[in-house]
C-alpha cells in the first residue's frame, strides 16, 4: 500500500486499512492485543486461530464475535438492557418481590449438559450462542436466580464459548490504558489521567516546539505528537550515544506529515554552544548506567540496540495479556513503509532551537536522577516557558524543586498528585470499581525564568 494512502486513512481515523495498527479488546479487557492488520495476520483466541482479514475496512469501535474460526460483526441487542431492568420498578427502586439466591446450592449438579455433549454439538456445527442457550436450558437453577445473576452467568459462558472482540483505535488514551493494565513498568506506571495532566500543564498546543526526555518507550513522545497534529516539532532528546526506545510511537498510525515532526537530537548537541564546557560535561554524570565510555570505544555500540525491538515475529501481533509478556519486547510491530518517526533533527532546526529556545519541556525519566538532568536542559527553554516533569516517586521531584528554588531558575513550582476514581455504573449496582489504581505518580510543574547568570 502506498504511503499516501496510508496517510489519508490515518488522518481519517474512522476506518481500518491494510497495514494499520489496532488494539483488540477481547472480552471487555480480559485480554488486550496490539496487531497490524493484513490478510495473513491471525490471532489465537482460546484454542482457535482466527484470521484478522474481516477487520480490514471496518470502522473503529466495531464489535466482532468469534463464530467457529472466523470473526463476524456483532450488532448489540436491546434484550440485555431489558434483562437488567427486569427487577427495577418504574421509580428506579429495586423490586422487593424479586427472586434471590438464598436457596441455591453450588454442588455442581445443576448442569445436566456434559462436556461430551458440548463437543458433539461443536462437531455438528453448533455456534457459540447455540451452546450457551443449551447450557441455560439444561441448568436446573438458572430460572431461580435473580436477573443480575442470570446476566452474570450468561456473560461468563459467553466469554468461554462466544468471545467478543472490540476493535479500538490506538490513540494516546487507549495505548496508555492498555499498557497500564497489563505492563505498567514499561511506561513507568504512568496512568492515563496523569498523562493528560502532564500535557496540559506543559501547555502542549499547535505550532509549539516541545523538548521531550522520554524513557517510557515513546508513549510521551507519541502523545505530544498526537496533540500537535503535524504542526511544530517534537524533539526527543537523550543522553549519551544511544537514543531511548520509541516503540510505542509506531502504534499511533501517524501520517507522513506527523512523522516528519518527530525528530531526535542528543542533549549534548543542544548544549554544545549554549552552555559552557564545564556544564556540558555534567551530562555524562546524569546518564544512568548507559556506559557511555564503552560505547565510545566500541564503534558498533552506538547502533547496537537502535532497531533491536523493531522486528515482529510472525504476523506482527503483540499480546499484552500473555504470561510471558515480560520476556518479550512489546509492542512488537513491523515498521511502516511511510516516513519513519525519529529521524535526526536538521542542523538548521537545532540552531533555531539554540537561538530561540523551546516552547515547553516534558520529562518522564523514572530511571534517572531528575535534578542534574533538569539543571542542564532547563536553559534550553525560552523565557516564561512551562515545564512538567513526571516521576513515580515524590523524593526526586522534591529535591529538584528545592534546588530550582535555590538557583532561582523557575517560578510557580508545584508538585501535584493526580487522583482518579473509577465507577461502575449499572442499575442498582453503581459503586467505585473494586480493582482500581490508587496511585498515579507525581508531577512537578513550573515556569522557566531568566536567571541572573544569563
Amino acid at each position: 500500500m502506498s504511503s499516501s494512502a496510508n496517510g489519508n486513512n490515518s488522518n481519517n481515523g474512522r476506518v481500518t486499512w491494510e497495514g494499520c495498527s489496532v488494539l483488540l479488546d477481547i472480552n471487555d479487557g480480559d485480554r488486550l492485543v496490539f496487531a497490524r492488520l493484513s490478510p495473513a495476520a491471525k490471532l489465537k483466541i482460546g484454542n482457535k486461530n482466527c484470521s484478522l482479514q474481516p477487520l480490514i475496512g471496518t470502522p473503529f469501535g466495531s464489535l466482532f464475535e468469534l463464530d467457529g474460526t472466523s470473526l463476524s460483526p456483532l450488532i448489540p441487542s436491546p434484550q440485555a438492557d431489558a434483562t437488567n431492568n427486569e427487577e427495577i420498578k418504574e421509580d428506579g427502586q429495586p423490586n422487593a418481590e424479586s427472586r434471590d439466591n438464598r436457596e441455591l446450592v453450588d454442588n455442581n449438579t445443576a448442569q445436566t449438559l456434559t462436556g461430551e455433549d458440548i463437543e458433539a454439538m461443536r462437531r455438528q456445527g453448533a455456534g457459540g450462542n447455540e451452546i450457551i442457550e443449551a447450557l441455560i436450558a439444561n441448568s436446573a437453577t438458572y430460572d431461580k436466580k435473580t436477573a443480575f445473576s442470570q446476566e452474570k452467568y450468561r456473560r461468563k459462558k459467553q466469554k468461554k464459548y462466544a468471545p467478543k472482540v472490540l476493535l479500538r483505535r490506538p490513540v494516546a488514551r487507549s495505548i496508555c490504558e492498555a499498557y497500564f493494565k497489563k505492563y505498567p513498568s514499561k511506561i513507568g506506571f504512568l496512568r492515563v489521567d496523569t498523562l493528560s495532566l502532564l500535557l496540559s500543564m506543559a501547555n502542549v498546543s499547535a505550532n509549539s516546539d516541545i523538548l521531550v526526555v522520554d524513557m517510557i518507550s515513546g508513549l510521551l513522545t507519541g502523545a505530544v505528537a498526537e496533540r500537535l497534529g503535524g504542526t511544530g516539532f517534537v524533539c526527543n532528546s537523550y543522553l549519551g550515544q544511544s537514543p531511548y526506545s520509541m516503540d510505542i510511537v509506531r502504534i499511533f498510525n501517524f501520517s507522513d506529515e506527523i512523522c516528519k515532526r518527530i525528530v531526535r537530537c542528543p542533549i549534548a548537541d543542544l548544549l554544545s554552544s549554549k552552555e559552557s564546557p564545564e556544564q556540558t560535561l555534567q551530562v555524562a554524570d546524569v546518564n544512568d548506567a548507559c556506559n557511555v565510555e564503552s560505547q565510545s570505544n566500541d564503534p558498533m555500540g552506538a547502533t547496537a540496540n537502535t532497531d533491536e525491538i523493531s522486528h515482529s515475529p510472525g504476523n506482527g501481533i503483540s499480546d499484552l495479556g500473555t504470561e510471558n509478556a515480560e520476556n518479550e519486547n512489546i509492542p512488537v510491530i513491523r515498521a511502516c513503509k511511510a516516513t519513519k518517526a525519529g529521524e535526526k533533527a536538521p542542523q538548521e532546526t537545532i540552531d533555531s532551537w539554540k537561538e530561540n529556545g523551546f516552547s515547553s519541556l516534558l520529562i518522564a525519566a523514572p530511571e534517572m536522577d531528575i535534578w542534574p538532568l533538569v539543571r542542564d536542559v532547563l536553559p534550553l527553554l525560552s523565557n516564561s516557558a512551562p515545564f512538567a516533569i513526571y516521576h513515580q516517586y515524590l523524593q526526586p521531584l522534591a529535591t529538584c524543586m528545592h534546588n530550582l528554588q535555590l538557583a532561582k531558575m523557575a517560578i510557580g513550582l508545584q508538585i501535584s498528585e493526580p487522583w482518579l476514581r473509577e465507577y461502575q455504573v449499572l442499575p442498582s449496582r453503581t459503586h467505585p470499581s473494586m480493582q482500581m489504581s490508587a496511585f498515579g505518580g507525581y508531577i512537578l510543574t513550573g515556569t522557566k525564568i531568566c536567571s541572573s547568570s544569563c
